[in-house]
């Protein structure tokens, strides 16, 4: 199993595989610091992300940090210099394969009913079994929501996809992704 970790600021991997899945179900949870209080907090920043060479363009680059600033913008943040609350991100990649099996049975002879067996001599048959693999990269990205001035993690959302292939629009799946993860920060703001 090959697994990745990638710091937001060197662009995660995982944005590379959403990227290049074709709109995938992006399944998410969350966590948090039950005992923060998050009326206190009012601005954020957002690590500055860099693309790595021959991992994200600088063009997904900008709408991963744009879909960020912006689902934080529309939570009532305000972006600062000296900000109370920092977003960083780190993905997982781990390079999976699925197997799957499908037997068909076929035969001839004695056939079961309800009041005996009809027909007559031995039951003859066989099977055959084929196996299909499909190989696809489970991605995660972790969403991490830090205390700036304690550097203690305060809320973590996580986004997880099987990627596959590229979307049609990459920004507007970008946007879906990290609104989707964001959606329950700050705690209880979700819609009811």
């Amino acid at each position: 199993m090959n697994i990745k970790r990638t710091n937001l600021r060197i662009i995660p991997m995982l944005f590379l595989g959403f990227l290049y899945s074709c709109s995938p179900t992006v399944k998410v949870t969350s966590d948090y610091d039950h005992a923060a209080n998050f009326g206190e907090y009012k601005t954020f920043a957002v690590y500055d992300l860099k693309a790595q060479e021959g991992q994200v363009n600088q063009l997904n680059v900008d709408r991963v940090t744009k879909a960020i600033r912006n689902e934080m913008l529309a939570k009532g943040f305000t972006e600062s210099d000296n900000p109370d609350l920092k977003v960083n991100a780190v993905s997982i990649l781990k390079n999976k394969t699925s197997v799957s099996s499908n037997t068909n049975f076929y035969g001839y002879g004695g056939m079961y009913r309800p009041y005996g067996y009809w027909g007559g001599g031995a039951m003859m048959g066989g099977a055959n079994t084929t196996f299909d693999t499909y190989n696809y990269v489970d991605g995660s990205l972790v969403i991490d929501i830090v205390s700036a001035k304690t550097t203690k993690l305060l809320w973590q959302g996580v986004g997880n996809a099987e990627i596959d292939t590229k979307p049609d629009n990459p920004e507007e799946f970008i946007n879906e992704a990290i609104k989707k993860i964001l959606a329950n920060f700050p705690p209880g703001s979700e819609k009811k």
